[in-house]
């Protein structure tokens, strides 16, 4: 794999579309500070990172807020904001905060604002249910301690709450966090190292960060989400660019300084640039997935998600999407195939397809030809092939579709809906997740059982979460690996989610652009800009 590739100017740029963004920065402006300009691989719409797991509401999170503790690159948990004591008995969790921590409000970050920002994180997060499910207390004790009791113990818990995805248990004022896990924050304060821009954000369109100047970093080297976030820079602005030829024309010219994804296809491009880097930001990579609702026909009937297995091929998927093999990976582990956990059984279906066996399963299921309504985005590089694919797919599996084309943020909002079909409802919809956080049971959210309080689609799956509880409760890796293949087989049978393998994507950067943490969630601290 081509993990680097630096290369020389090209010819042709689309400068207008930048130029008329009020993202940009006037002469003036530039002069007296330094800011990175980057386009992200989606618009910024939704900006709760509790309700929604994506992965740009996720970046904007890690941008103006804080967490307990995170996971170096290593997958230790480390003290951010605060240090931790364990009792004996293993069912005390004592946090201290540490100093300085302050919102960019002015106000000091308490105990409180914790505990109420891990109970609201705790309604929705997969991990965080069960964790919250054998706890017996969790309260502040004074203004910098708080204290987690459960009533039984949970092993995992700070592997869980230190996770980088897919929801990280971002630390907000206890105002904010008291809002209901079911309606939305109308209030952006964090602690972070930036502060979000509330009066330039365009939704969609463009979205500015400045430099909290009362953040205090954490002592230590930046590793992934621990260590010293220490901001370079004045500003950030995320500027939307849904076509990556304009995006690419942009970095190459200059107008731009950071591009999260690049289309494997146009990386020739690249190749004439003298001032840009292409790189790998996680040698983990991702996995794509198609989820079924399980709310309503045709997918609550098993035979017809077995059907559309069936349909369904990785290979066929990941080479549209990516061209070239170098890229893509045959993969049916849902926990990933290069992590400790990853086992590809009963997996066999996903590799090709197989219209005859979709067919016959859906004559089984009678099935009655209504159309299936496949939510497809246009504006994302890494999934806007996934639905033409597998519309066609099916098609051709027995299935009749109803490819429904709209951009990346309007699926992330429609998803969250449970209304009927004919209501605006939907029955599919195909995503991305960074290896790391689909790695074992409690991160990955796709094998959540617990209807209306789990993952987008809602499966009821009360044998799913014994397995999961099973997992929590066992004492040594062979135990856990063991209930993790269980899982597998139950995933693979009752197709809680179609797994269609595993890819890299590149990122590019000028080089004016240095110290870059080469972390899979695109950190904005640390970074250096010269000029």
């Amino acid at each position: 794999m081509k993990a680097i590739r630096t290369g020389l100017p090209v010819t042709r740029t689309l400068a207008a579309t930048l130029l008329a963004s009020s993202a940009l920065l006037t002469p003036a402006q530039a002069q007296e500070e330094t800011t990175i300009t980057a386009v992200m691989h989606s618009g910024l719409r939704v900006l709760d990172p509790v309700i929604t797991t994506a992965h740009i509401t996720r970046n904007h999170g890690y941008m103006i807020y804080d967490v307990l503790t995170a996971v170096d690159e290593d997958f230790t948990p480390q003290p951010q904001m605060a240090d931790w004591q364990v009792s004996d008995d293993q069912l005390t969790y004592t946090f201290t905060l540490r100093d300085g921590l302050m919102f960019h409000d002015g106000a000091p970050v308490t105990a409180a604002d914790a505990v109420a920002s891990l109970k609201r994180w705790g309604q929705k997060d997969s991990g965080g249910q069960l964790i919250f499910d054998v706890t017996a207390s969790l309260e502040a004790t004074d203004d910098k301690t708080l204290v987690w009791t459960l009533s039984q113990p949970f092993a995992p818990l700070m592997d869980v709450i230190s996770k980088q995805s897919a929801v990280p248990p971002f630390i907000m004022p206890a105002r904010v966090a008291e809002t209901s896990a079911d309606e939305t924050i109308t209030e952006y304060v964090g602690s972070g190292p930036f502060v979000f821009n509330e009066e330039e954000y365009e939704p969609g369109v463009s979205v500015t960060y400045e430099k909290f100047d009362d953040y205090v970093p954490r002592e230590g080297e930046p590793s992934w989400m621990a260590g010293g976030k220490v901001v370079n820079v004045d500003r950030v602005v995320w500027t939307t660019m849904p076509d990556n030829l304009t995006a690419m024309n942009a970095l190459a010219a200059g107008e731009i300084d950071y591009l999260e994804q690049v289309q494997i296809d146009l990386m020739p491009i690249l190749d004439a640039a003298p001032d840009v880097t292409v790189e790998m930001r996680d040698p983990l990579g991702y996995v794509t997935i198609g989820r079924p609702n399980f709310l309503h026909p045709p997918f609550d009937n098993k035979l017809v998600r077995q059907a559309a297995a069936a349909a369904l091929g990785q290979e066929q998927m990941l080479a549209t999407m990516q061209g070239d093999p170098e890229y893509y990976k045959v993969c049916g582990a849902i926990f990933g195939c290069a992590t400790p956990l990853g086992d590809q059984a009963a997996s066999e279906t996903l590799v090709a397809p197989n219209p005859e066996a979709s067919k016959a399963l859906l004559a089984e299921a009678g099935y009655d030809g209504t159309p299936i309504v496949l939510m497809a985005p246009t504006d994302v590089i890494s999934l806007s092939n996934q639905p033409v694919v597998a519309a066609q797919a099916l098609r051709e599996g027995g299935f009749e579709v109803d490819m429904q084309s709209m951009d990346w943020q309007s699926v992330v909002q429609r998803r969250a809906q449970q209304a009927p079909i004919g209501e605006g409802g939907w029955n599919m919809f195909f995503t991305n997740w960074m290896v790391p956080e689909i790695s074992d049971p409690l991160i990955n959210v796709m094998v959540n059982g617990r209807g209306d309080d789990g993952w987008f689609g809602w499966p009821d799956d009360p044998q799913i979460e014994e397995m999961r509880s099973a997992y929590v409760a066992a004492t040594d890796a062979e135990t856990q690996k063991a209930i993790a293949v269980q899982i597998q087989e139950h995933v693979m049978d009752n197709v809680n989610y179609l797994m269609m393998g595993e890819y890299l994507i590149p990122q590019a950067r000028r080089t004016v652009i240095e110290n870059m943490i080469p972390s899979p969630v695109p950190v904005f601290w640390a970074m250096t800009k010269a000029e």
